[in-house]
């Protein structure tokens, strides 16, 4: 078969998987739908098709550039080393997924792409659910837009995880976490399943994820008990200590016998290599506050590198006017009596920011790393915006209430 024929023909299995994809998630959706009523199937069938879209653009982009897909497909499939083998945290546990489909079910380049963006995308599933069980308030920004709607189908949070290797099993991890600590005695399928995939994939930010947890459940008072409480800090504590060493090793950092002498020597030349790349920027000689505003919000349209980059530029606009809903007075008082989850998600995101501003200093890189975290943010944002708009609500009952009170009078 020509390489033409070839391409061709993977591209129709692909196409294939698609309707066997939908019949899953119909599936799914059905035993949501039960535990949730709020739950739209359509909409989430929508959400799907668009996503298949990002999917498709960052096939073609890989198709034209260097891409780590192609890695991620290529080793699995190199003869010499077992399933098992590829068992390890890190790069080697995306090899480890993508093994028995390569191996054994002969799925071609195209089709684990394509199943990898159906991982992305039930990341967004759970994110939904996570938006849509703690707030039920519906929020417009821009007079129309539908807040929920606009984060959910943010374009470059699609681009990151519809492709073959981290960004979609780590996103969906980080999803099923916070979608479970709601509830956390009885999702503990979801629990275990988003610890364990953010853990195998990126043990750091497991670490990260854990401290949120543990410090989220403390300042929840009434979530658990305190039993339930001891048995969950005992347990992730067991975990650190228990993969301690591989945690570090993802900074180099498992032999160390000063880790934060030996911590600030690898981000600072982990950073000055990126500085050099073709999107370097010089975060090294930036203020903590310049690193954060680089991180999150850039690039912008004065350092756009192409078309692409000023798209991304309006959804990083869009990024800076939403964080700007939280400059107000009342945000503080609002973060006094927010739930834990709430507080979780803050905390998460800051301290996640916080890390990566330090081995961050490639736009590209920023651009790819920050879509695990930035729906943390949009949480935020949104219970604190529904708080707003249901103590405005309050307030107005209160006062017609007064006022038919005097009339009555």
């Amino acid at each position: 078969m020509t390489p033409d024929l070839n391409l061709i023909h993977n591209l129709l299995q692909a196409v294939m998987l698609i309707p066997f994809l939908h019949l899953v998630n119909q599936y799914i959706f059905k035993k949501i739908s039960k535990k949730h009523s709020f739950f739209s199937a359509t909409l989430m069938n929508k959400l799907f098709y668009y996503h298949l879209i990002f999917a498709g653009i960052y096939y073609t982009y890989a198709f034209f550039n260097p891409s780590d897909s192609k890695r991620y497909f290529s080793v699995p499939g190199k003869e010499g080393k077992t399933w098992s083998g590829f068992l390890e945290t890190g790069t080697s546990f995306i090899d480890f997924l993508s093994y028995p489909f390569i191996n054994f079910l002969g799925f071609s380049y195209e089709m684990m792409m394509l199943l990898f963006s159906w991982i992305g995308f039930m990341g967004f599933v759970y994110a939904y659910l996570f938006f849509k069980e703690n707030i039920a308030i519906n929020i417009k920004i821009f007079k129309k837009i539908d807040l929920l709607i606009l984060i959910l189908f943010l374009p470059n949070m699609h681009f990151w995880t519809a492709s073959l290797g981290k960004g979609a099993p780590i996103f969906l991890g980080l999803m099923l976490f916070a979608y479970a600590l709601r509830k956390p005695q009885t999702r503990i399928y979801s629990l275990t399943l988003g610890s364990l995939l953010v853990f195998a994939i990126r043990p750091h930010m497991f670490l990260l994820l854990a401290g949120a947890g543990m410090l989220s459940i403390f300042i929840n008072k009434n979530q658990i008990s305190l039993k339930q409480k001891a048995i969950f800090v005992g347990a992730i504590t067991g975990i650190l200590l228990l993969f301690h060493k591989q945690i570090l090793e993802v900074v180099n950092l498992g032999n160390s016998q000063n880790l934060i002498a030996d911590f600030l020597s690898f981000t600072e030349t982990r950073s000055n290599s990126l500085d050099n790349a073709t999107s370097g920027v010089p975060m090294t000689d930036y203020s903590l506050l310049e690193k954060f505003f680089t991180f999150w919000f850039r690039p912008l349209f004065f350092d756009a590198p192409g078309i692409l980059g000023v798209i991304v530029s309006i959804e990083n606009l869009i990024y800076l006017l939403l964080f700007g809903k939280l400059f107000k007075k009342s945000f503080f008082g609002f973060l006094k009596t927010a739930p834990g989850h709430v507080k979780l998600s803050l905390i998460l995101f800051f301290t996640t920011s916080f890390a990566m501003t330090f081995v961050m200093s490639n736009l590209g890189i920023i651009l790819r790393q920050k879509s695990m975290i930035m729906y943390f943010l949009f949480f935020v944002i949104y219970y604190f915006m529904a708080y707003e708009k249901d103590t405005v609500f309050r307030l107005k009952q209160e006062v017609t209430g007064s006022q038919s009170l005097q009339k009555a009078a």
